[in-house]
């Protein structure tokens, strides 16, 4: 009788996961993998700030084994058809309206891009955290131009207050779609299946493999420890 063939996963969009989701992933494939954190670099003048933390460093005994594998690079500047990838996407508007109603109503979402909890810098102001995600959910901001050429543009020290809330919510945009190119890259030169504990995200990497007419299987791991989405593939339609 023939082996079962192995499964890996590429958990994605993030460097870490939650302990729970952790161990489920284990149960269900043989190796999971993670990237490191993603720290783009929008200009010669301005990139994010690249934290040097790893899944691994809480399970060397895992690393050891080969079940956990991680060290893969995302961050720096991004090549040409990465930025190409990125504005298909913030130019197909049934992403951007994913995407818009994930930061409105999918609290870890709005986390994993904006603190929040406290004031947040817009800009040169500091801003309640609520005022700032209610100017950032504006409708208009869904269906408004963007690019990657655009962020970068404003990627600059010197902005309006309103420019400050269009950078905002553009990097927001620009860090999403940019972990998917990093995601999709890497799952297929690694033969991965990306695997998310997050819905949005989810849903946006299945609007996008559709669009693309990507065939990649991906997976969604539920909030509920044991509830896992069935592999998708792109030849899903919505």
């Amino acid at each position: 009788m023939n082996a079962s063939p192995s499964r890996n996963a590429l958990f994605h969009p993030f460097h870490l996961c939650a302990p729970q989701t952790l161990e489920l992933l284990l149960t269900r494939y043989d190796t999971v993998h993670f990237r490191d954190y993603m720290a783009l670099r929008l200009s010669p003048m301005m990139g994010l700030t690249a934290y040097q933390d790893r899944m691994g460093d809480d399970h060397p005994l895992l690393v050891a084994s080969g079940r956990l594998v991680q060290g893969y690079p995302v961050s720096g500047p991004l090549d040409d058809t990465a930025v190409a990838a990125i504005d298909r996407d913030l130019s197909d508007s049934r992403w951007r309206s994913l995407f818009h109603e994930g930061l409105r109503t999918d609290r870890r979402f709005q986390r994993g891009l904006f603190e929040l909890t406290h004031a947040m810098r817009i800009g040169s102001s500091l801003v309640p955290g609520p005022a700032a995600l209610l100017r950032l959910l504006e409708p208009d901001r869904a269906t408004a131009l963007y690019n990657g050429a655009l962020v970068q543009r404003l990627a600059k020290p010197t902005l309006t207050l309103e420019e400050a809330y269009q950078f905002e919510y553009g990097l927001a945009l620009l860090k999403t779609t940019a972990a998917q190119v990093y995601t999709l890259r890497l799952a297929r030169a690694h033969h991965l299946i990306p695997v998310t504990d997050s819905h949005t995200h989810h849903v946006l990497l299945s609007r996008t493999l559709v669009r693309e007419g990507i065939d990649v299987p991906h997976e969604y791991v539920g909030t509920h420890v044991g509830t896992v989405s069935s592999p998708v593939t792109s030849v899903l339609h919505e």
